[in-house]
């Protein structure tokens, strides 16, 4: 999919100049003449990237872009200002607003180009994540967003890999008050991805003495540990293929020779709460996902999780015996009539520490819904998992559940097993669940197992 490009000016010339630019590049164009219409079009979702002259008439670029960025629907569309003054008070200016770059008209067409395209890339790898965030919002479980928007990117770890001592000093004076600065020493030829993961934010000096600095931020952008993380590069004002080339490989960033402290410093910090940004969602992600496939009474994997990994486990178990197995606690609705809910669920979370301490790691162990629970036991033939059911039968029949008050409450558990026998992925599930209710049928507190083979039953 082709990225969506807002472009914002009141300069009909300029617009028709840039759409024509853009579309040549096979991008999507999409155009503005006012700040407010600009604002509507990104509450909207219709862009991936802004384009924004500063001088408009009404709301200027400044303000759009600080609106855009105070908003949690629009904050992480990337913004480039464009514009014809190029004092470095109005770029810094431009920057605190909260865009992503600041370029002086007459725009270098190739170095634009190139900054639409990674600030692309980086909005359409951040929607994979909102998507997914939102998704896991709509069902109710927490917000993902709030603590992803309060970060104010101070804070960070930052390696610095710059051999010229002068320029060195300047980067270290203008970000340590803010952030932990370590020079690296070897350029790159020891380099180790697993102690680079702690950075929040590479700079990279692309005129290294003895090292290739472009080959630095390439072996950056090739390592899964360091894949997300930014990168500033620092280039001369003459180095311009090489600002394109370490745009073209995924640095971020780049300032020039001598660099502007407030400009480094502000630029790092954008960089830093964007990393932070995408680092809080992956995360909050990752946790709303583990909470999808968890029981949250009892901590163990879910039904949803189990019917997920099942088939993945009886491929693993081809050459190996796999045992189902299937508890359930044997009139368990009285217990909650007799002690209330809060006893029956004190209950079924030390069951669960029980089974999982007989099981000790031995396969996955989920809770089906209410008072039945699952155990899939890879390399484990039938008559181990006999033994082990035993065990939990036994253990539960002859200790009590102490509950509110510590009074004891005795719980017995019925079984059913199965051993899979090269059938569909739920046959050994299904096989111990008829097996269970044999088990139930003829007594509780039994334990009853399917033969395959036959289709016999016994207990």
């Amino acid at each position: 999919m082709t990225a969506r490009v807002l472009v914002v000016d009141d300069s009909p010339r300029n617009l028709k100049l840039l759409e024509a630019r853009l579309s040549a590049e096979y991008f999507d164009v999409l155009t503005a003449t006012n700040g407010a219409d600009a604002l509507e079009i990104c509450a909207e979702g219709e862009c991936d990237i802004v384009l924004l002259d500063v001088m408009m008439p009404g709301i200027d670029g400044l303000e759009v872009c600080r609106r855009l960025k105070a908003c949690a629907l629009t904050s992480h569309i990337p913004v480039v200002m464009l514009t014809a003054l190029n004092q470095p008070a109005d770029r810094l200016r431009g920057l605190n607003a909260g865009a992503d770059d600041f370029l002086t008209k007459p725009v270098d067409q190739a170095v634009l180009l190139a900054r639409v395209r990674s600030l692309s890339k980086l909005r359409l790898s951040l929607d994979d994540l909102r998507s997914r965030a939102l998704q896991l919002a709509k069902l109710g479980i927490g917000d993902p967003f709030a603590e992803a928007l309060a970060d104010d990117g101070y804070g960070g770890r930052i390696m610095l890999v710059e051999d010229c001592p002068s320029t060195a000093a300047i980067i270290k004076d203008a970000l340590r008050r803010h952030h932990i600065v370590t020079a690296g020493r070897d350029w790159g030829r020891a380099f180790d991805p697993c102690e680079a993961r702690r950075f929040d934010l590479f700079i990279v000096s692309l005129d290294l003495a003895c090292y290739d600095g472009l080959r630095y931020c390439a072996r950056l952008r090739s390592q899964a540990e360091t894949l997300q993380t930014p990168v500033v590069a620092i280039a001369r004002a003459g180095d311009r293929q090489k600002i394109l080339r370490g745009l073209d490989i995924g640095v971020n960033d780049f300032v020039l020779r001598p660099p502007d402290d407030s400009e480094l410093a502000t630029r790092t910090r954008t960089l830093i709460k964007r990393k932070r940004y995408a680092d809080c969602l992956r995360g909050k992600v990752g946790a709303m996902l583990e909470m999808a496939a968890c029981d949250p009474l009892t901590g163990l994997r879910n039904r949803r999780y189990l019917e997920a990994h099942l088939a993945s486990l009886l491929e693993q178990s081809l050459a190996d015996p796999l045992c189902a197995m299937i508890l359930d606690l044997d009139g368990f609705k009285l217990v909650n009539d007799l002690h209330g809910h809060a006893a029956g669920d004190e209950i079924l979370r030390c069951f669960a520490l029980r089974v999982a301490e007989v099981l000790r790691a031995k396969g996955l162990l989920c809770r089906l819904g209410g008072d039945e629970f699952a155990a899939v036991m890879p390399e484990t033939n039938l008559s181990a998992g006999l033994e082990i059911a035993e065990n939990i039968r036994s253990a539960d029949s002859s200790d009590s559940f102490a509950v509110t008050g510590d009074v004891p409450v005795s719980v017995t558990v019925s079984a059913g097993l199965a051993e899979s026998a090269g059938d569909s992925c739920a046959g050994p599930l299904h096989r111990a669940d008829v097996a269970l209710y044999e088990a139930k049928r003829g007594g509780r507190n039994r334990i009853s197992a399917h033969y395959a083979a036959n289709g016999r039953l016994t207990g």
